[in-house]
């Protein structure tokens, strides 16, 4: 007797060969990601196993937290990138950066270049806590100053859960978002997996990123998604492509 109930397919299943990762922090002892190589090495094999053609991983920039800079990130890749060479591993991978929007950001990009996604495209994050009270005068002048915006994780914002419109607001003042994959198992809770739902009904994703930290998060590609947009979440996850090098 055939089932009423199609199973949901395992999000590892989901990623096409040659998908292309924008955010992850697989940069060894730099934030709170990969502690050591060896770590890095187990993640990029699993990034390689999976099938991955390259990825852009995003240690954290957060003056008062992560106090990174472009330099520390750009010499950590290159000594990183050496030592995955060393162990066979030579999947294509730069290093950008994941910026908070915080008080120092604004004066922090108009004095400094960013670490970009590609060209002009630049990942960034709030607070979990709560929005920023600049936060639209921050993307207008980031926009004036030759960036385009892609928000990581907006459905992880819980204090937009209940006021929606503040998703479509923040689309129209030029923000892209980028979905954490994980969101879909429910992997940050049911809350998180049903706003994922919303936003991708609504067709209000741009990209896709692991933002993998650990094995754990690898190990819950094997679980199954809890949503039913699969058509959208596979478009989205194709979108990717455009950061292609």
């Amino acid at each position: 007797m055939l089932s009423f109930f199609k199973s949901k397919p395992h999000l590892k299943d989901l990623i096409s060969e040659g998908f292309i990762d924008i955010h992850s922090h697989l940069l060894p002892g730099i934030d709170d990601g990969a502690k050591t190589i060896k770590e890095t090495i187990h993640l990029t094999k699993a990034f390689q196993d999976m099938g991955f053609s390259q990825f852009t991983t995003t240690p954290h920039i957060s003056h008062y937290i992560w106090n990174n800079s472009p330099e520390t990130i750009t010499e950590n890749h290159k000594k990183t990138k050496l030592l995955l060479e060393e162990n066979n591993l030579e999947i294509p991978f730069r290093a950008a950066a994941e910026y908070l929007m915080d008080d120092s950001f604004e004066n922090y990009f108009k004095e400094k270049k960013l670490l970009t996604l590609k060209d002009n495209y630049v990942l960034v994050e709030m607070s979990y806590l709560n929005a920023p009270i600049q936060l639209y005068k921050t993307l207008f002048d980031l926009q004036v100053a030759g960036y385009i915006p892609v928000l990581a994780h907006p459905e992880r914002y819980t204090f937009y859960h209940k006021n929606f419109s503040e998703y479509e607001k923040l689309k129209k003042a030029g923000c892209l978002f980028q979905l954490n994959l994980l969101s879909t198992v429910g992997y940050y809770g049911e809350r998180i997996a049903k706003i994922t739902e919303e936003l991708l009904k609504k067709g209000m994703y741009d990209f896709a990123g692991t933002d993998v930290h650990n094995m754990k998060h690898i190990a819950s590609f094997s679980n199954k998604i809890k949503i039913n947009s699969v058509s959208n979440l596979k478009e989205v996850i194709a979108n990717n492509h455009f950061f292609k090098r």
